[in-house]
């Protein structure tokens, strides 16, 4: 079954719900946005949630409290990070709370991860592809998003992410939960060289090779591959300790389903981006 429940009203956002998590956790809101129901026009059309892709500011600002008033969160609780395709953590404090979401001159700086155990907080962040992971610790009250392309998926984001929630939380791997949402699949995610000889060397890292390593990278004659980042992230998580059964992962594939996402790699790098979002409610 989808891990992410499609939710589409005449007047909101398009939205893709983490409905299993939500509906168990009460306090706990998490999910991902569409690319309709938003303010933005082409090529950004409609509901683009980043600043940094030529869009105008007020559009993606007023995109942005659309989700914050679709999921009934106040907008000052919205946080963002500076994405850099790397694999860096950063834990947000109460001081934290509200950067980025107005400006790129206070989001947080050179960090593809964000972690925190603040009620009242609202992660986000954002991607045309790459893939959004989500963490979720019940015991500790601790939430995560990172964001993994193929650069940060060699770095192990996730492993990265899930380490920084052990330091500052005290969390257990087997107690987490993790959700792999929309992004590019190995359907339509084509690399070259230089990318297949980083991968392979983190497959083989992983203890997946030959046949073992296949679905996730699939060679062809002309030298290129076809790459699945979402298995290579959900083989990263379990490596890290996450149980499998434990891991919610998505068929959705923004390449295919490009009239519900943006793809930068299919609209030719100029388009809008979706936004991923956790957070837990103040009791």
């Amino acid at each position: 079954m989808e891990a992410f429940e499609y939710l589409q009203s005449a007047k909101g956002p398009s939205l893709f719900l983490l409905s299993e998590w939500n509906a168990r956790h009460e306090r706990l809101t998490s999910g991902f946005t569409g690319r309709d129901g938003g303010v933005s026009a082409a090529p950004w059309a409609s509901l683009n949630m980043g600043l940094h892709v030529g869009d105008l500011d007020e559009s993606v600002i007023a995109n942005r409290r659309l989700l914050a008033d679709a999921v009934d969160w106040p907008f000052e609780a919205w946080t963002c990070a500076e994405q850099v395709h790397g694999n860096s953590v950063y834990q947000v404090t109460e001081t934290d709370r509200g950067k980025g979401r107005a400006s790129l001159t206070d989001v947080l700086k050179d960090c593809d991860a964000i972690m925190t155990d603040v009620p009242g907080v609202l992660l986000a962040s954002f991607y045309a592809d790459c893939v959004p992971l989500y963490f979720y610790d019940p015991e500790h009250d601790a939430i995560a998003l990172a964001h993994a392309g193929w650069k940060g998926t060699v770095q192990q984001i996730a492993a990265e992410t899930i380490q920084a929630m052990i330091n500052a939380y005290g969390s257990e791997p087997q107690a987490l939960l993790a959700a792999i949402g929309p992004s590019i699949g190995g359907c339509c995610y084509e690399v070259d060289g230089p990318v297949i000889n980083q991968v392979q060397q983190l497959l083989a890292g992983l203890g997946l090779q030959g046949e073992a390593a296949e679905p996730m990278l699939k060679l062809s004659d002309n030298g290129k591959a076809n790459l699945d980042l979402k298995e290579i992230n959900r083989q990263i998580m379990i490596k890290a300790g996450i149980l499998p059964i434990r891991i919610e992962l998505t068929e959705y594939c923004t390449g295919c389903r490009r009239d519900l996402f943006f793809s930068h790699r299919k609209e030719g790098g100029l388009t809008g981006r979706m936004a991923s979002w956790i957070g837990i409610r103040e009791r």
